[in-house]
């Protein structure tokens, strides 16, 4: 969405973990003909995920994920030079609260990183089940975090997970 927006080619990064198959070859063809710029670990074990989304006309959501090598991403990949030279030129980072359930070390390196060299970091709660679920590694990195994303039920599950006491979303805001 940010490539799209900016229209500028080749202005975001994406890093991630893909198998060696015709859907992380796919993904990477697609991503770099629409201007991003792609740094995969290329797991030789696992296929790539793949992720189904359903959405009805009333705007309701519904995703169905199978993650395979999407969780097996290694901190030791994003310290690569060529990889945390990307970290390094970002303007803006943004995580999926997802990845906070694969490689929660990469994640806390970023949002350090954009801590000590005063850059926006952002992250989407993603699901309901993150805070929920894994509030010990959203606790370690929300003290980063410049601008958090969420629906009305992810808002939900962290105001009830951190002991907020409201369901009022513009508090919980």
């Amino acid at each position: 969405v940010a490539q799209w927006m900016l229209q500028k080619p080749f202005a975001t990064s994406y890093i991630g973990c893909v198998g060696r198959d015709e859907f992380g070859q796919q993904l990477e063809r697609q991503a770099t003909k629409d201007g991003v710029r792609v740094r995969f670990l290329v797991d030789e074990n696992e296929p790539t995920g793949k992720c189904a989304c359903l959405i009805t006309e009333k705007v309701h959501r519904s995703l169905v994920a199978y993650l395979r090598a999407a969780n097996h991403y290694k901190v030791e990949h994003l310290v690569m030079p060529e990889n945390w030279a990307l970290v390094e030129a970002a303007k803006v980072c943004y995580i999926s609260g997802f990845f906070l359930t694969v490689c929660s070390d990469s994640f806390v390196k970023v949002a350090q990183h954009c801590a000590d060299t005063k850059k926006v970091f952002t992250m989407n709660l993603s699901a309901a089940f993150i805070p929920a679920d894994h509030k010990e590694r959203l606790d370690t990195v929300l003290p980063y975090v410049d601008i958090l994303f969420g629906n009305e039920s992810e808002a939900e599950s962290l105001s009830k997970s951190f002991g907020y006491g409201t369901t009022d979303l513009k508090e919980i805001a």
